[in-house]
């Protein structure tokens, strides 16, 4: 299996292979995800409704994704630690409040940390094989031998795979994408 390109995103900056792609000074993860999106010239209106996880992987995903048209038979293997916690908290804080009583299931629907490759899937027209675990610590073996099942069972051409993980302002993608 072979590494074909990496995206890293932490500390209000993106890079693809090492180079610096989009640096900013924002101070949450809200704004850097939307002075992101206008500055990279993305173009997919969902993107704005999707929680702060599904924008990280999103964000990753667009740098490695974007430069081919057919991405049918990408896989995607994808992990974290916190799951979907932070999005899980303001869902929380929605039915705990009564005066505003109103769970919303706009932010019900990414209550579970697969959403975000859901989302990706979508965009990309994937129709291969896809899986979101949750994990102690980023275990690249772990996520290579998965990816490397896929590949050979000839399942998928390539595997989007990596690290997305967010709660709160801690917030960290390293993203990869491997082919046999």
């Amino acid at each position: 299996m072979k590494k074909i390109t990496s995206c890293t995103i932490e500390h209000s900056k993106i890079t693809v292979d090492g180079n610096i792609i989009f640096e900013t000074e924002s101070n949450t993860f809200p704004e850097f995800a939307k002075e992101a999106y206008k500055s990279l010239e993305l173009s997919y209106p969902k993107f704005h409704k999707m929680d702060s996880l599904s924008k990280l992987a999103f964000l990753a995903s667009e740098m490695l994704l974007k430069e081919e048209d057919d991405h049918s038979r990408t896989a995607l293997v994808f992990a974290n630690r916190s799951s979907s916690l932070d999005t899980d908290f303001k869902y929380q804080e929605s039915i705990n409040s009564q005066e505003n009583y109103f769970p919303s299931p706009a932010v019900f629907v990414y209550t579970l940390p697969n959403i975000c490759v859901g989302e990706i899937s979508i965009k990309h027209k994937m129709q291969t094989e896809n899986a979101f675990f949750v994990l102690d610590e980023f275990d690249e073996k772990f996520l290579n031998d998965y990816s490397e099942q896929i590949l050979q069972s000839g399942k998928a051409d390539k595997v989007l795979c990596g690290w997305v993980e967010l709660f709160q302002e801690n917030y960290k993608a390293f993203v990869y994408l491997l082919t046999l």
